[in-house]
Formats: C-alpha cells, structure tokens, sequence
C-alpha cells in the first residue's frame, strides 16, 4: 500500500525542498505521513471547494502547487480561512504536500511545463548566472504580435491577458510562472522579443516599453496551472494503483470586466 511518505519522498526527489526561496513554505503542510493513499487530488491552489471535492472523491491526499499557508500560526480555528482548511483536512483524514518553488525551478516543473504547453522550444535558463527559474524559449517561425497574443492566452486557458511594449514579431521570448516580472532586464538582455510572466506592476510595464521589449502578464493561475497535469502525470506514472484525479473546482480567480 501507498503511504503519504512514499509520495512525499517520490516528489522530493523530483523538486528537492533545499531548492525553495527563503519565504516559501513548501513541503508536508498536513496529516499524517504514514497514512495510507488509494486516491489523491492534485490542484494548483488548495481552496475550500477543493478540499470539499477531495473528500467527496475518498482522497487521503491533496498535492498542490502553491502551500496551503505561508507564515506560522498561532492557532487552528475554523473561524479563520486557513485554520478551516487545516480542520477540514484533518477532519476529512487528508493530508497535503505543497510543491511550490522548488517546483518552479525543477526539471519539467512549472518554467519547463509553461515552455512546453506555449509550443516552443525550450533553450535553458533565461538568466542562469543568478537564477533558477525562467526560461528562455523560441518558435519555430516568428510570430505576428496580434497571433502571438492569442496564441498565448489560448494555450495558457487564460481569462485575459495585460501587455505592453513593443507591437512586434516574436520568436525568442522568455518566461517565468508566477511573478517574475523582475527578470524582465534579463530577457531585453538576452534579445528577447516578448517575456511572459505574471503580477506585472506599473513600473514593470513601462520598463518594458522602455526596454523595447514586448511585455506579457498572463496571470498567475495560468502561468503556473500548466505543472498540474504533470504533477498528476508524474504520480500516475510512480505509482500506478494510485487513483489520481485533477480537481476540477479550482479556477482562475480574477475576471476581466473590458
């Protein structure tokens, strides 16, 4: 039988936690490791809808991307947002594993997932002397900038997208799941034409029309959902009795009113 520490080991070895960034809090969040798993719910966000689906399915385990909270707490309730997650876990007898940037910075992880599901092909780290996380990419043919928008809001699922800089063609171009907006000097360095990533702030927008380079935020969630299937992908493969399902009550959370 399956245990939460075999799953737990399984995707350690595949995104080791000695890679996270010093805020994160990634790693086992909930439950017990000795607990058995015969089905497991893998979602990018473990939200109250998920964890409701999850015991509805019989799950014993959710893994997601982004951890279930981030900064230590003093108590559990379920008066409290987080705290009711935790007691609805624990009540439910579901334990929680969290990838999150070890998972980013991983082979196949989320740079190398979202590279992958916007079609191109994927040349290395963008900025590999102070980072481990962004890509640098290319089509196979340029781009026109009007197709490459909807080419990238089409393959991400995205509800929208907020750009800026440059109307051009776009071959090269770098991304980076989630905010990473701060590597856009990178990528105007490397001769990219486009940089997609998430969170952009003002200043970052017009950096990049500063820069000449043509700016893409395609939101968080989209950006980052795209390691979902392989997460599932990579647990089904390891352990094929496990029953694995990708939740389907999570969404991307913002709309755009145009």
């Amino acid at each position: 039988m399956t245990k939460v520490k075999d799953i737990f080991d399984f995707l350690c070895e595949k995104a080791p936690l000695d890679t996270q960034l010093d805020f994160d809090n990634a790693g086992f969040l909930c439950g017990n490791l000795d607990s058995d798993v015969t089905r497991a719910a893998v979602a990018l966000d473990i939200t109250d809808a998920v964890i409701e689906e999850a015991a509805a399915m019989g799950a014993e385990l959710i893994v997601s991307h982004h951890p279930v909270c981030f900064h230590p707490m003093k108590s559990v309730t379920t008066s409290d947002p987080t705290g009711r997650k935790f007691a609805a876990m624990l009540g439910n007898g579901i334990s929680a594993i969290c990838m999150h940037t070890n998972l980013d910075a991983a082979p196949g992880g989320v740079n190398d997932a979202l590279c992958a599901a916007l079609g191109a092909e994927n040349l290395g780290l963008l900025a590999p002397e102070h980072d481990t996380m962004s890509r640098l990419c290319r089509f196979a043919e340029p781009m026109e900038y009007g197709k490459f928008l909807e080419h990238v809001k089409t393959a991400l699922g995205a509800n929208g997208l907020r750009c800026a800089g440059p109307e051009k063609r776009v071959q090269l171009f770098g991304v980076c799941g989630g905010a990473g907006a701060d590597f856009i000097p990178d990528a105007a360095a490397r001769g990219c034409d486009a940089y997609i990533t998430a969170d952009a702030k003002h200043h970052q927008f017009l950096m990049a029309d500063e820069r000449g380079i043509a700016l893409v935020d395609a939101g968080h969630f989209s950006t980052e959902n795209v390691v979902v299937p392989v997460l599932a992908g990579w647990l089904r493969g390891r352990f094929p009795a496990l029953e694995v399902r990708i939740a389907a009550s999570y969404k991307q959370p913002e709309r755009f009113y145009v």
